[in-house]
């Protein structure tokens, strides 16, 4: 297969990924003082959103690509 369909391929399943999953939890622990081997830590949880305007635009990017690779390899 041509890589212009393995990369739409890619974009629409992150797309699909994106709709079925909008919403994700991140946790990023940093030391916040340390003393000898004594450290203190703070754990920080961040929650990110993923537009469904980005998926929905990359779920029809990723068919356009795999319809575009199909077409130049069909008529090629």
């Amino acid at each position: 297969m041509k890589s212009i369909i393995w990369f739409g391929i890619f974009i629409a399943v992150l797309a699909i990924v994106g709709l079925t999953v909008p919403v994700f939890t991140t946790w990023h622990t940093r030391d916040v003082a340390s003393v000898g081997d004594v450290k203190l830590q703070s754990t920080t949880q961040s929650t990110h959103v993923v537009p469904v305007a980005l998926s929905v635009g990359g779920l029809a990017l990723g068919l356009a690509l795999i319809g575009l690779g199909v077409y130049s390899r069909h008529f090629a």
